[in-house]
């Protein structure tokens, strides 16, 4: 689940400093180590596969952070836990297609046997992913 699905601009977010120091100015960091709460002002596409998002600091400077370096907070203040449901569903499809084997067909009428192409392919392109 993407932040996207789980964050608007405004929501307040918890910043992991661990996470992102090496990469941050001393004047960033300062500021972070001030208050790691701030405020989400606005997302921005990362790499292509991820989404970032653009901080406001406790002291008014915004700051580009990616997904995993920041947790939402609810409205108390405390951190909402992730959900790894797609990861869980993710796996339970891989382990599932890893267990497919595909025999070489040596009938005509087996090779033209749609059931037995879908498996093939599906077999085929488990190593893609």
């Amino acid at each position: 689940m993407s932040i996207l699905d789980r964050a608007t601009i405004g929501n307040p977010v918890q910043i992991n400093l661990e996470l992102s120091k090496d990469r941050l100015a001393k004047e960033v960091v300062d500021a972070i180590k001030v208050s790691s709460v701030a405020k989400i002002s606005d997302f921005r596409i990362t790499d292509g596969k991820g989404i970032g998002v653009i901080l406001k600091l406790s002291n008014g400077k915004e700051q580009w952070f990616f997904e995993e370096e920041i947790e939402l907070l609810d409205e108390n203040g405390k951190v909402i836990k992730k959900n790894n449901d797609e990861k869980e569903n993710r796996n339970f499809i891989f382990d599932f297609l890893k267990g497919l084997n595909y025999e070489n067909k040596n009938k005509v009428s087996e090779l033209f046997n749609p059931i037995n192409f879908f498996i093939w392919m599906v077999v085929s392109f488990k190593d893609i992913f």
